[in-house]
């Protein structure tokens, strides 16, 4: 009696349905409603969500200031880099950071303070230089918020991926206007 022919498809679901399987699970953790797990000390917990949303915000008025110093040094670079400086600002207010018109974002500055570069801020003389710090800042604070959003659930996770992409953005736009 002759033995019935193998079946070239193996047992066990295909690479198709664990593909499916797979990016079905992403979605759905993706689509949480950013409750979190309630516990302290673990990830989407109110105090590491707190403490990132913090560090967002101080970053986005850090990046800021690297952007009026470099306006400060480089006067005739203000219509590039104003409108990337505006959106700064309006990242560090999206992360809760007090802003007053005509200043860095701070929560501890008056409403009648000036903007003054960060003393720690190091412009380079020649204007491709400092346009290529400047865009370096924005890909490593970029890189770092893309981290960050496994560390937070929902609304937050969301936000630091859009100012992370918009970071991003910033970092290609810099690059290429230094060329």
């Amino acid at each position: 009696m002759p033995y019935p022919p193998l079946s070239r498809v193996p047992a066990g679901p295909r690479r198709r349905s664990l593909l499916a399987s797979v990016a079905g699970g992403a979605l759905l953790v993706g689509c949480s409603d950013g409750t979190g797990s309630g516990e302290e000390g673990t990830a989407g917990s109110p105090s590491v969500v707190e403490r990132i949303r913090v560090r967002a915000a101080r970053d986005s008025r850090a990046i800021a200031e690297r952007y009026d110093a470099v306006l400060a040094a480089h006067p005739a670079l203000a219509e590039r880099l104003g409108p990337l400086r505006a959106e700064a600002v309006r990242h560090a207010e999206a992360f809760g950071e007090a802003v007053t018109a005509g200043s860095t974002p701070s929560a501890s500055r008056s409403a009648t303070s000036t903007p003054a570069p960060s003393p720690s801020a190091v412009v380079p003389s020649a204007e491709k230089d400092a346009l290529a710090q400047l865009a370096a800042a924005e890909r490593e604070l970029a890189d770092r918020r893309a981290k960050a959003l496994l560390e937070v659930p929902g609304e937050l996770a969301r936000l630091l991926a859009s100012v992370a992409a918009a970071g991003a953005a910033h970092a290609y736009l810099l690059t290429e206007s230094a060329r």
